[in-house]
């Protein structure tokens, strides 16, 4: 596309703002669907800049091009803030069905299909984790050693940073997190955010992926927090109504939390012994990031975003983390 003068005028058009970095799809001037790409540049107001480096995204996504895991071809990096206001990058645009709070019409009608998107998710993610980070350039790309400690104390931080109001549940998951860190066995590329509705499916074929997007939490690590993080979003049957989630794995069909583990156990041969810690730092971690979001949004720096009844999911989010931690529930 550089040097192309179809590029001097283009239609932009934002398709995700939310809470993370911001995507556009930009089309030349008198281009087609076909012709169009996709940037990605900081949000505004970022608290944790950390999270939205977009040298370090294109990085990973570059990295990961050759793989089996599924991502767009990165196409350019600007780093000259002049330009855009900020740093940015540009990738191909895949053409894919985004699953959020419901199926679109017609896809994954059955529940064959809707078992096959969620063991898709599954091996998509056991093939991520198998990356030898050295072997695609990304050695250097974050500190193993403690990872998980950090992580707690990373979002303690932020939780004390940002605290809405007192909490004692949530200081005590926090604290017992703390205490109870697990030895890791695996280190690994980590997305950070791994979930359904960061992925695009096959149109045509349910069950396969098209990419996995929005890389702006990757780091190197312990494998089993995508894991953990991946039940936050995966509510089961006989869970609908629960929190303010997205529904969509309730439906007939989806794998259970349980069933997901048995297979990512089988793909990626993991010891899945400490799991329920996972899933308990996962559900603080969460927990922290939404008491985040209405502590920025009661001090009006969340304008223009919509964050009612973001509250109400921070309870029952820390009780499913102590429940996990407790009873070993996932």
């Amino acid at each position: 596309m550089l040097g192309d003068e179809r590029w001097r005028s283009a239609d932009v058009e934002l398709i995700a703002a939310g809470m993370s970095n911001l995507t556009y799809v930009v089309t030349p001037d008198g281009g087609t669907p076909d012709d169009a790409v996709i940037l990605r540049r900081p949000p505004t107001g970022a608290v944790l800049a950390t999270a939205h480096d977009m040298a370090r995204e294109h990085r990973v996504v570059s990295a990961l091009g050759p793989t089996p895991v599924p991502v767009p071809r990165t196409l350019h990096l600007c780093t000259d803030p002049a330009v855009l206001g900020a740093p940015f990058y540009v990738m191909e645009r895949v053409v894919g069905v985004h699953v959020v709070d419901q199926l679109p019409p017609g896809y994954a009608d059955e529940p064959a299909q809707r078992r096959a998107i969620g063991d898709g998710l599954v091996d998509v993610l056991a093939e991520l984790h198998a990356v030898d980070p050295a072997a695609v350039g990304l050695a250097d790309f974050g500190r193993p050693e403690g990872f998980l400690a950090r992580q707690v104390r990373r979002w303690t931080t932020q939780w004390e940073a940002t605290r809405d109001r007192d909490r004692p549940a949530l200081d005590a998951l926090a604290a017992r997190l703390a205490q109870t860190v697990p030895g890791s066995r695996r280190t690994g590329v980590v997305h950070g955010d791994y979930r359904l509705d960061n992925c695009l499916l096959d149109p045509d074929r349910p069950g396969g992926v098209r990419a996995v997007l929005d890389w702006e939490m990757s780091t190197l690590g312990d494998p089993l927090t995508d894991l953990g993080m991946l039940f936050v979003y995966w509510p089961q049957a006989g869970e609908e109504g629960a929190g303010a989630l997205s529904q969509v794995t309730t439906l007939p069909g989806f794998p259970t939390r349980a069933e997901i583990a048995e297979r990512y156990a089988r793909r990626s041969g993991a010891d899945l012994a400490d799991l329920s810690w996972y899933v308990g730092f996962a559900y603080f971690k969460f927990a922290a990031i939404v008491a985040g979001i209405v502590a920025r949004s009661a001090a009006g720096a969340m304008a223009g975003k919509d964050t009612s009844g973001y509250a109400d999911r921070i309870d029952p989010c820390v009780e499913r983390g102590r429940a996990a931690l407790a009873d070993g529930a996932i």
